[in-house]
């Protein structure tokens, strides 16, 4: 099984420099993934825009994203994410969620109303499509979007270019498995992940499809001293009955113990995020591969 880590970035209002030293960083040091994470109402480094500029200053790292494809034209969507693909030469990485529901933000999205797991079953196909060269013919009754024969904005480099969805509920769960190319989670405990991967492996089987047993993932929220109240509350605020033990680490060793717990659990991908960058974050990220990179395989 190949482990790999991902570290998330982006993180508050855009900074030029600090988000090109933590790119640097990431490939030199030999992470797998820089990460960026699409919050709609929120000042975060868009990852679209993001991870453009992550393609053009490396060469090996891998890019990915936690997208919001709901408010988002699928055509224009999906020529982005192409040309992402295509400059990068085939480093893109995607999963797609259904946001974060903040108050307000499915009306700023658009999606007062709508059902959001809908929503993302409608674009996905039509997203795969262009990525390979096709035009959308679309618009049965009842589908949100409508396209006449539109021909492909642009092919991705990738063969297929992978979608991997997040989400933990039955529903998302299941969705997952009759349609995605992976899994992403969060904010679960190795227990939970096992029987939320399960989960997915049966949904599949039963849409008579597989889902790569090493496509299963879980971003991880990590503090090396002391957690961010704001992210702990975060966490409460999704979890309030939960173990934060199993699911906020804080210092090196419980981060290295809840990673093999998941990996045990039959995860292998990880996407870390530091709560506690503010200081020398060029030391905290050598810190950081120190701890994880020789787990990876």
């Amino acid at each position: 099984m190949k482990i790999r880590f991902a570290v998330s970035a982006g993180l508050g209002a855009p900074d030029i420099d600090r988000f090109a030293a933590d790119v640097g960083d990431l490939e030199a040091l030999g992470f797998d993934t820089v990460w960026l994470s699409d919050v709609p109402l929120g000042a975060t480094l868009d990852p679209i825009v993001g991870l453009s500029y992550a393609a053009a200053v490396t060469t090996t790292l891998k890019l990915g994203a936690n997208i919001v494809p709901i408010g988002r034209n699928p055509l224009t969507l999906a020529k982005s994410l192409a040309q992402i693909d295509q400059l990068s030469r085939g480093r893109l990485l995607l999963s797609f969620v259904v946001g974060l529901d903040q108050p307000g933000e499915r009306q700023a999205l658009g999606a007062s109303g709508a059902n959001r797991g809908r929503l993302l079953e409608e674009v996905t196909p039509l997203l795969r499509t262009w990525w390979a060269g096709d035009s959308v013919d679309h618009g049965s009754e009842g589908a949100r979007y409508h396209f006449d024969a539109v021909p492909s904005p642009g092919e991705a480099y990738q063969k297929p270019l992978e979608v991997w969805f997040g989400g933990s509920g039955t529903a998302a769960l299941t969705r997952t498995g009759r349609l995605a190319d992976g899994w992403l989670g969060s904010a679960m405990s190795p227990p939970e992940a096992q029987v939320a991967r399960e989960r997915i492996e049966r949904a599949a089987a039963e849409s008579g499809r597989t889902v790569d047993p090493e496509h299963f993932g879980l971003s991880i929220p990590y503090a090396a001293t002391e957690p961010d109240e704001r992210a702990l509350a975060f966490i409460r605020s999704r979890r309030p009955d939960a173990d934060l033990d199993d699911l906020f680490p804080v210092g090196p060793d419980h981060l290295r113990r809840l990673v093999t717990r998941h990996v045990d659990a039959g995860l292998s991908k990880f996407v870390i995020r530091p709560t506690d960058l503010d200081g020398d974050r060029h030391a905290a990220l050598g810190e950081l591969a120190d701890l994880l990179l020789p787990l990876q395989t």
